[in-house]
């Protein structure tokens, strides 16, 4: 018996330590292409909770039971099992099905391969190599069909996105901005960059009809961070440091005092020898008006010292070699030396960068979770322009029961901002950039004694000129009584807020494949903004310094309700259904007042000024939306994928019999490369893919159904005044979409892309009508107008260099434009326009635009510059000549070809003989020049190369056609005259038409001569350009060396964001915008070089 039982607890023992038994696991997964380590492969012992991440080197160590079987996945690779062992040796080999990979869409994620739209996603490696600190702004080259522009460089500035084209005349073409599943209203600074996982862009209807109203001009996805994957928290701090410096270049204009006296001298001189002096003469003339009258010709301020009985410019139009620079007068008893000043060096400067941002993230089975705080504080290159982000965000979701998963996403942003005032405004004398980038290089800026230092008056402060003749009596031309330097040191345009969102979902399964999902999402800004104008010079001098305050507060709320099925019949169908409801409503308020005299410049409240400028003003708005909507997809053994969406949306910026609008799209994709039929080796995937659908637009504002009346004061009284008229039957501009393409890659993945053709027509376009006066309003809306955009997408990707040690990848796409109108209303058509063939037009005027069908919306109507007449060197346009009737009369004709007198009252032409040209700039005609701003081709590169711990990477944007007009080089080759006296020069004008130079195309330079830059063809310039958007260069640790200092990862790197751009003429810049001319009094872009390291424990 005793035996017995010693044999039974021995037999126990053994089995429960052979149950028990743990092994040592350890190996390395490397890549089967070229045997480099795999970092962050998955380590999971089948049917247990138990496993691990590689390191950086590939390898990985566990606990495991002798004999388990371990799964190893890692993204982009075939998942591989194996029996565990001991220095295990793993090779995964590429998973060639990059269509598989998953990608955020509305409502939603997909496989790239059962998507049937038209997509581009931008990950976070890329979007980590752009310095912005609006994070769409490094959408720049990136995503082919999207086009950039901007006009505003300053810190915190936002481009201008347009995804294929324009959509509407009148109406809103900006994309929606989705972050984390809901539309975002607020402003993009206020989102931390480092913040952002993925951006992906959504063209066309099968990808954003399911945002309906608000995705017609494309959809814009943020998606933020979470944590990537199961195992040990991750801290990341990343530090840079960096300089802001002007990136727009300058003009070739004249920087030498001296050479400018001498053109300035020139004008005047020719002036007079056109009209009849000898040359002798004309030489003692001018020189007498360069130092006299400014009305007459004079600079207003002789900066030179002459010897006594010389005069300043010789007979052979030089500078006199006695003259010296600097000139000692005295005016009322002071002293004052007068010498020029270098304007922009005075008034721009290197601003610093710093950015700092820490992120926590760590996930298991159940949750996940990333916590970030971010620091960024820029300063522009003017004074008094930059901005300050201190953003945090907080990212956590939990799966609370098999059944049921919760989680919040909640940020917060505090800002602080100074910018400038009219910006881009060439004539402002308000605005820094049109002074200095417009004035003559002869003028000071500072006020000086006669020692040559600035003078300082009674409060302290360093005394600028305003040309205005406090600086020894001298009145300055250009932009007289005022010195935007002075008035950006004194004044303050600030904005502070804080801006919060919150989002919270809740995932709940009641069945296999049934899954409700409920979001909602709260955004909320608060915007206070305080403007001083100083009490001592300027515009207010005379009003002891005005205050205006104002506080504007942006909250919406969006509330989703999705419904999703999911099933697989037979193995083959599989079906996912999609039924969904929501809400969204946006207000916004805001309430302003100022005071003038202010007790100190420190005290800049309402409170700290005591006359009351009886400006207060307060209102709110509100624009809110409804949907239900529903979307089915199906793919038969993933090959054949078909989806339909259908949406009905409610918008409040119409009429309640017109505010609904329904909006569908279909589409369809097949991958041939999975017909048993299809053999081709090089080929590892290949889809086509085919879609259509339409969506609306109501991006008009509110109210414009309605007749709005403002309330006024009526001598004490209230009153009422008419303010807009509605049109109650307008409803959704209509936009249909069609799009086709095929994806493909080839030879083992190495090189992959695609190429798409789109059509875009929008219907029922929202026009704007211009109305008389005399009917006490100016315009009303109607639903009237057809335009389309068409043109192909073509993405590469080539992995040229895929080695152990070594990665070499190329990147490239293009887009092509074409924007027409195709319809426009009688009503519209005002005028009539004729090409340079006699071909008319009927549209209307929009500026130097002209509208018409069968013309793109941006077509150029300008005089046609017909060059200079060689005899006398004029500036000559052409003018038309026209049919005549017996008494001499033009002959009219309706748009049919029938003749009619001039009572008719429909749109008439004239037949067009011929031409002629004029040297009477009245008398010329505008023409449809049928050019336009938009390009014909558009779209980046880029590459980076990854060797031995180092990495390289160069990232470009182009533009190739359209013609941009520039307004700042016009101005340049315009000769001075009494109004326009004081500007700098192009040195282009030294090829101006002489008596020795008469085959040149550049009119003659004479003062007084009006027209020299005058509006016309002549400076309609292309528009090509290509711009190096950021550079970068970096160096990571060797893992052992990182490991050695208790670090995962460490990478320093220099970068460099807006490096520089080519164009057709230098200082011109056609990335400013697409519905204007260009000119150098916007903000320059930024230039910023840094340095900076992530560190990962």
């Amino acid at each position: 018996m005793e035996k017995r039982l010693m044999t039974v607890v021995a037999g126990l023992a053994l089995s429960t330590s052979m149950a028990f038994a743990q092994s040592q696991i350890s190996g390395k997964v490397t890549a089967s292409e070229d045997g480099s380590p795999i970092i962050g492969a998955s380590i999971k012992v089948v049917g247990t909770n138990t496993g691990t991440v590689t390191d950086i080197d590939g390898n990985f160590s566990l606990n495991a039971p002798a004999g388990a079987k371990l799964e190893i996945t890692y993204i982009g690779m075939q998942s591989k099992s194996v029996k565990a062992g001991k220095n295990m040796k793993i090779v995964l080999d590429a998973d060639n099905h990059s269509l598989d990979e998953v990608m955020v869409v509305a409502f939603g994620t997909a496989k790239k391969s059962a998507f049937t739209g038209s997509a581009t996603v931008v990950g976070s490696e890329e979007l980590s190599k752009s310095q912005v600190s609006s994070v769409t702004n490094a959408l720049a080259g990136a995503v082919p069909g999207v086009q950039l522009t901007s006009s505003n460089g300053a810190p915190g500035s936002t481009s201008t996105i347009r995804i294929r084209g324009f959509s509407s005349l009148n109406a809103g073409n900006d994309a929606l901005i989705i972050v984390d599943g809901a539309p975002y209203s607020g402003d993009l600074s206020n989102l931390n960059p480092s913040d952002v996982e993925s951006m992906t862009v959504l063209k066309d209807a099968a990808s954003n009809a399911l945002y309906g109203a608000r995705g017609a001009n494309g959809v814009i996805m943020i998606t933020t961070k979470k944590a990537k994957k199961a195992g040990d928290a991750k801290i990341t701090f990343d530090a840079k440091y960096g300089w802001n410096s002007r990136a727009l270049q300058h003009y070739d204009v004249i920087t030498d005092p001296a050479e400018y006296y001498e053109m300035q001298y020139a004008a005047l001189k020719n002036n007079y020898m056109s009209n009849g002096m000898d040359a002798d003469a004309a030489w003692k003339a001018a020189n007498a008006a360069l130092l006299g009258e400014v009305t007459s010709g004079g600079l207003g301020y002789n900066i030179w010292t002459v010897p006594d009985g010389q005069v300043l410019v010789g007979s052979n139009g030089r500078m006199n070699p006695n003259a010296t620079l600097g000139r000692l007068v005295n005016y009322k008893g002071q002293d004052y030396w007068i010498t020029p000043d270098d304007w922009e060096d005075e008034g721009t400067r290197i601003g610093k960068r710093q950015e700092y941002n820490l992120s926590i993230n760590a996930a298991n089975e159940k949750s996940n979770f990333y916590a970030s705080l971010g620091y960024l504080d820029n300063e522009g290159i003017t004074y008094k322009s930059n901005m300050r982000r201190l953003s945090g965000r907080m990212r956590a979701d939990y799966q609370a029961k098999k059944w049921l998963k919760v989680g919040a996403n909640l940020s917060f942003s505090h800002y602080s901002s100074n910018s400038l005032s009219d910006n881009g405004n060439s004539s402002s004398t308000g605005n820094i950039w049109a002074c200095t980038s417009q004035i003559a290089p002869i003028y000071p800026l500072f006020i000086r004694n006669a020692d040559g230092t600035p003078k300082v008056d009674a409060n302290g402060i360093t005394m600028r000129d305003y040309g205005d003749g406090t600086n020894a009596g001298l009145p300055r031309p250009f932009l007289t009584n005022a010195c935007p330097i002075q008035d950006v040191l004194l004044n303050t345009r600030n904005s502070q807020g804080n801006a919060a969102s919150a989002n919270g979902f809740m995932d709940i399964e009641f069945l296999p494949g049934l899954k409700l999902t409920i979001n909602g999402t709260y955004n909320l800004d608060e915007t206070r903004g305080n403007s001083v104008q100083n009490g001592y010079y300027g515009q207010f001098d005379s009003t002891g310094g005005l205050v205006s305050m104002s506080h504007g507060r942006s909250y919406d709320y969006n509330l989703q309700q999705l419904l999703n099925y999911t099933t697989t019949i037979a193995k083959v169908h599989n079906v996912t259904a999609l039924l969904g409801h929501e809400y969204y409503d946006r207000r916004y308020c805001e309430l302003g007042a100022s005071k003038s005299k202010m007790f100190s410049d420190e005290n800049t409240e309402l409170d700290g000024a005591v006359v009351d400028g009886k400006s207060a003003s307060s209102y709110q708005t509100r624009y809110n939306n409804e949907g239900f909507f529903g979307r089915l997809q199906y793919d038969y053994d993933n090959r054949y994928f078909a989806s339909a969406s259908l949406r009905t949306d409610a918008s409040s910026r119409f009429a309640k019999d017109h505010r609904w609008g329904t909006f569908w799209s279909v589409g369809g994709a097949w991958l041939i490369n999975k017909e048993k039929w299809f053999k081709a080796p090089v080929v590892d995937e290949l889809k086509y893919k085919v879609s259509i659908g339409q969506q609306g637009n109501d991006n008009i504002g509110s109210y414009r159904y309605v007749d709005v009346y403002q309330i006024t004061n009526s001598d004490g009284n209230i009153g009422t005044s008419f303010y807009s008229k509605g049109t109650e039957d307008i409803t959704w501009e209509k936009n249909t979409n069609f799009n086709t393409g095929v994806e493909f890659s080839l030879f083992k993945n190495k090189l992959s892309g695609s190429l798409e053709y789109y059509y875009r027509k929008t219907t029922d376009m929202l026009f704007s009508f211009a109305v008389a006066p005399s009917l006490g309003y100016s315009s009303y809306y109607d639903n009237v107008g057809d335009l389309y955009n068409t043109g192909f997408e073509l993405t590469l990707n080539y992995n040229a260099v895929r080695t152990r040690n070594v990665t070499w990848d190329v990147n490239f796409n293009i887009a092509s434009l074409k924007n027409r109108i195709t319809m426009i209303h009688p009503d519209k058509k005002t005028s009539t326009i004729y090409d340079a063939d006699g071909k008319p037009y009927y549209g209307y005027t929009n500026g130097s635009f002209f509208v018409t069908e069968d013309a793109s919306m941006y077509s150029w109507r300008l005089k046609e510059f017909a060059g200079v007449d060689p005899k006398t060197g004029e500036s000559l346009w052409y003018k038309n000549e026209y049919e005549k009737d017996a008494n001499g009369a033009d002959i009219l004709y309706d748009a049919d070809g029938n003749v009619v007198d001039a009572s008719y009252k429909g749109v008439t032409h004239k037949k067009v003989t011929g031409r002629t040209t004029t040297n009477v700039n009245s008398e010329a005609d505008y023409y449809m020049t049928n050019e336009t701003t938009i390009p014909k081709f558009y779209g980046g590169f880029g590459t980076t190369v990854r060797a031995y711990g180092f990495d390289f990477s160069i990232n470009c944007s182009f533009q190739i056609g359209g013609k941009g007009y520039d307004g700042t080089y016009a101005t340049f080759m315009s000769s001075p005259s009494s109004s326009h006296n004081g500007y700098n020069f192009h040195k282009d004008l030294y090829k101006s038409w002489s008596e020795t130079n008469t085959e040149s195309n550049i009119p003659r330079f004479q003062y007084g001569e009006l027209y020299g830059g005058a509006g016309s063809t002549r400076f309609l310039t292309d528009a090509s350009y290509l711009n190096i958007e950021n550079i970068n260069l970096g160096y990571t640790l060797p893992s052992s060396v990182a490991r050695a200092i208790s670090l995962e990862t460490l990478r320093v790197y220099m970068a460099c964001e807006n490096v520089g751009y080519f164009s057709k003429r230098k200082g011109f810049d056609p990335r400013q915008t697409y519905s204007g001319a260009t000119n150098a009094s916007y903000y320059s872009p930024m230039r910023t070089i840094s340095v900076g390291a992530t560190v990962t424990f």
